[in-house]
């Protein structure tokens, strides 16, 4: 078990995390405020499965084992950069043939559906390997000397996926709500898969840029 009286703490912390600007909450707002809460929604479904699979390699030891081999780390973010470089061209040539085809269309369905959402958060957040570390370095400061290790690590990883869950919910409404705002003023619709795709080349420049 863990020690329920750092449980103030724990949640104090986390809830600065989870608002503190970062690729996570870019996905999100974005997503939320051009295309609706339940887009926002489906990127944090992902984030929190991401944090669940952090926690479960973190008490393998996958942590350590990239801090001790840093180039296994970098592997990882390169990887990453790749990953969000590629959704950045797919969604700026999304957006090219659309402004091309001078209609008012919506845009390509295979961006935005549920599971290609869900994809989109959960890789994002996983093959960024700061995050992984950052498991890894946090989670070992609230476990107490006496149980499982590995166990505490589970629980207090779980409960972190889920608060940062709630908070990235609570995220996609007020940013969706937004969207619905400067929509009214701005007619943005045929040009969402390019503030997309240059979000996602911003991304990977920010993740292959990262020390």
């Amino acid at each position: 078990m863990i020690d329920f009286s750092i449980l103030p703490i724990f949640f104090t912390a986390i809830f600065f995390l989870a608002i503190s600007p970062g690729p996570d909450l870019v996905l999100i707002s974005t997503y939320s405020s051009t295309k609706g809460f339940q887009a926002g929604f489906m990127v944090a479904i992902g984030i929190f499965f991401a944090g669940i699979m952090q926690t479960l390699l973190v008490a393998l030891g996958l942590g350590q084992l990239m801090q001790s081999m840093p180039i296994f780390a970098y592997t990882i973010k390169i990887l990453g950069a790749l990953y969000l470089s590629y959704l950045g061209i797919k969604m700026l040539s999304s957006w090219y043939r659309n402004n091309q085809q001078t209609s008012n269309t919506k845009s390509s369905d295979e961006n935005s559906t549920n599971l290609s959402l869900i994809n989109k958060g959960f890789l994002n957040n996983l093959l960024n390997p700061k995050a992984l570390l950052f498991f890894s370095l946090f989670l070992p400061q609230f476990t107490i000397g006496i149980g499982s290790l590995s166990v505490q690590i589970l629980i207090l990883g779980v409960l972190l996926s889920s608060f940062v869950f709630l908070v990235n919910c609570a995220f996609s409404v007020t940013f969706s709500q937004f969207g619905k705002l400067v929509s009214k003023k701005f007619k943005l619709g045929r040009h969402i898969d390019g503030l997309l795709g240059f979000i996602f080349l911003g991304l990977a420049i920010r993740l292959a840029a990262s020390k």
